[in-house]
């Protein structure tokens, strides 16, 4: 990095999560899978996006929202709480509530209220399809809570198709958190698909967006076998040594930009980083203030990696890491060992790393419930049959450095 005279301006880099970066490298080509998607007359293909904490899932998800408005498509949606997933009429609360702002400026007269069955006794002359009037339709039909949605959604189409839009996409982010609860007789993850299913076959042009972790697609495969008709999936991986570098060089190039990173400083960063969006923006946030701090001393500049991947781990990784006990800790540790640890392993791979570690050797079955266990904490996940691989980016790095200390 090179000092510079320029006057100072706000440091760009915003390693948040889910906040828009100051430069969206790469992803061209799953906006352009986006585009195709939109294409479609009836939908046959949604869309999943998935991939690791810190690959720019969120990020993505808002950069594609003004594709679609442009293309002429209504878009609602929001963060998929555990709360949400309660029960199957939390579900349709959601819906209903996210529906409502773009439903709310349709007028309805009193012959149509009556047809909906939420006319009072007196008439409202000219009523607005908000809320209030959604969830009078939902509750009026009969049946279950699969075919009161549908309901409500054939019905929000019969009255947006005149307005000249393509559709309404339903995105939804951090759907992993979607289950069904056999237990309990509530299958909100199952009426989601069996609604959207149903209303696409019945050319209603409703698309559906779910963004979540890796554990997402074998969930919705688990509740509706036909999840895997029914969505495309876009796995997203790290950037390119290329993306990586103009995610780290764009946002500091404006001449007045008092911090520019030299070569030296893009490959230590690229390294580091691994390329995972969110570990770019938080080392050059880093590295940016910490040369600002020294820029009046005679120090030469440099990026203190060292001091940012102490801070890394502590703010990123420790949280995670506290969550598992000492002996999943040396678990974590027999797999972090491992040549390809930061990318797939088995079972067997783990005990046989077990038994030439330090640590008490691992069986099987041992490892298989510990896994199970680890999967619930997201540490880990089952990425296909007899196949694992760490939930965490870069979290085999973290665990080694662990037991440097």
């Amino acid at each position: 990095m090179n000092r510079s005279s320029e006057p100072l301006f706000r440091n760009p880099f915003r390693p948040g999560a889910g906040h828009m970066p100051p430069y969206l490298a790469g992803r061209k080509r799953e906006e352009l899978a986006f585009r195709r998607l939109l294409d479609q007359d009836i939908i046959f293909e949604n869309l999943i996006l998935t991939g690791l904490r810190g690959v720019g899932k969120t990020v993505l998800l808002d950069a594609l929202k003004p594709i679609a408005i442009q293309h002429d498509w209504l878009w609602v949606g929001t963060d998929l709480s555990e709360s949400t997933s309660v029960s199957e009429r939390s579900l349709a609360i959601r819906i209903l509530a996210d529906l409502a702002p773009i439903t709310s400026t349709i007028v309805i007269g009193a012959e149509q209220q009556l047809s909906m069955g939420f006319l009072g006794e007196e008439a409202i002359a000219h009523a607005r399809l908000g809320h209030q009037q959604l969830a009078a339709i939902y509750d009026a039909e009969p049946g279950l809570s699969s075919d009161k949605l549908k309901a409500v959604l054939a019905t929000v189409w019969t009255h947006l198709v005149a307005q000249g839009k393509r559709g309404i996409i339903f995105a939804y982010d951090e759907a992993q958190n979607l289950s069904d609860h056999s237990e309990k007789d509530e299958y909100p993850l199952s009426v989601l698909l069996d609604v959207f299913q149903s209303i696409q076959k019945k050319g209603i042009p409703f698309f559906l967006i779910l963004t979540g972790l890796p554990t997402l697609f074998p969930k919705l495969v688990e509740a509706r076998t036909y999840s895997e008709r029914m969505f495309h999936i876009l796995f997203l991986s790290q950037l390119s040594n290329e993306e990586s570098r103009e995610a780290i060089l764009k946002p500091v190039e404006d001449s007045t930009c008092p911090v520019k990173f030299g070569e030296s400083a893009v490959a230590l960063i690229c390294r580091y980083s691994g390329g995972y969006p969110y570990f770019i923006q938080f080392i050059c946030r880093e590295a940016y203030d910490a040369w600002l701090q020294k820029a009046e001393s005679r120090i030469p500049p440099r990026v203190p990696i060292e001091e940012i991947v102490a801070k890394l781990d502590t703010d990123f990784f420790s949280g995670r890491w506290h969550r598992a006990t000492d002996r999943q800790r040396d678990l974590l540790t027999v797999i972090a060992s491992l040549d390809h640890s930061d990318t797939e392993f088995t079972v067997q791979d783990i005990v046989s790393a077990s038994r030439r570690s330090k640590a008490k050797p691992f069986s099987s079955s041992h490892v298989n419930q510990m896994l199970v266990s680890l999967s619930k904490v997201g540490l880990v996940y089952k990425n296909r049959h007899g196949k694992y691989s760490f939930a965490v980016p870069l979290l085999g790095q973290f665990v080694r450095r662990q037991n440097e200390k």
